[in-house]
């Protein structure tokens, strides 16, 4: 386990009975509340000095509600200290008010996600789509891209198309790991990571292995493919709770990870585990 509190840029949080998720129906190990009181039993054993809450899936009429409902959480809990909400950002110029709403909320709003993992090829070029992303350089928030690994030559276009915003991209751009393929995935993630806006999440590793057999040595090559390509300053460790319990208890993620990134630097592995999050998500020292 690491020597010193971390820094969660990927947690998830959510009460069954409030705001409408249609993706948890009928998954039994998801489909409970997960709150504060649930996140800190599950990470009583590594400390936690802060974390980044990510949008949960909510209906997208209840996205501002969902943001606010974490707003009034962050009052209770200080290492609340950043939060990726939601945003339409597929309606372009139409999206300007809800930007608008969400910067009111205050500076706990960091950045957005509008998840494509789930959209056609192509979507992440459509014009709306680019102009709304573009619009997030008027309010001083990045972009966390959700995306599946088929989608990568599109999101670098994107990335390319706006030099302006911060990009992190969720899960290492969700390789087929349980297929135990790294190609063509290794080759475009290197060509997105030369561009320097953008910085990757090591996070969500372990639900793209095998739920129930995956070892340390089935996620180590990406993991490594990952760090060769961003390098020590664009890293941040992500836990994707409490999705990532259908693979691992955040316990073993945590340690996995440790073990994995063993070899690095005391420096790299201190801006992998928490100064590269404090950096791109702009939190408080």
């Amino acid at each position: 386990m690491p020597d010193f509190a971390l820094i969660d840029t990927h947690v998830h949080l959510w009460q069954r009975d409030h705001l409408e998720r249609s993706w948890l129906a009928g998954d039994a190990t998801l489909d409970q509340n997960y709150g504060l009181a649930e996140f800190t039993q599950a990470t009583s054993i590594q400390a936690v000095e802060a974390f980044v809450f990510v949008e949960t899936g909510v209906e997208p009429a209840q996205a501002l509600a969902e943001a606010s409902w974490v707003v009034e959480l962050a009052q209770q809990d200080k290492w609340l200290q950043g939060i990726v909400a939601a945003a339409p950002l597929e309606l372009g110029a139409g999206a300007t008010q809800h930007l608008q709403v969400l910067t009111t909320l205050g500076p706990l709003i960091k950045g957005v996600r509008r998840n494509v993992q789930g959209e056609a090829l192509g979507f992440c070029l459509l014009p709306n789509f680019l102009e709304g992303v573009q619009l997030l350089a008027d309010y001083g928030l990045s972009f966390d891209l959700c995306i599946r690994h088929e989608q990568l030559p599109e999101v670098t276009q994107l990335v390319e198309r706006c030099p302006q915003i911060r990009f992190i991209l969720d899960h290492l751009g969700k390789p087929a790991i349980a297929r135990g393929e790294r190609e063509p995935w290794r080759k475009q993630l290197n060509e997105l990571a030369r561009h320097p806006n953008v910085a990757c999440k090591i996070s969500g590793v372990v639900t793209e292995a095998n739920h129930s057999t995956w070892k340390p040595n089935d996620i180590k090559p990406y993991i490594h493919d990952a760090l060769n390509a961003f390098g020590e300053e664009r890293v941040l460790f992500g836990s994707d709770w409490p999705v990532m319990l259908l693979a691992s208890s955040y316990t073993r993620w945590v340690e996995t990870l440790d073990a994995l990134t063993s070899e690095l630097s005391t420096t790299a592995r201190e801006k992998l585990w928490r100064a590269n999050a404090r950096h791109w998500y702009r939190l408080e020292v």
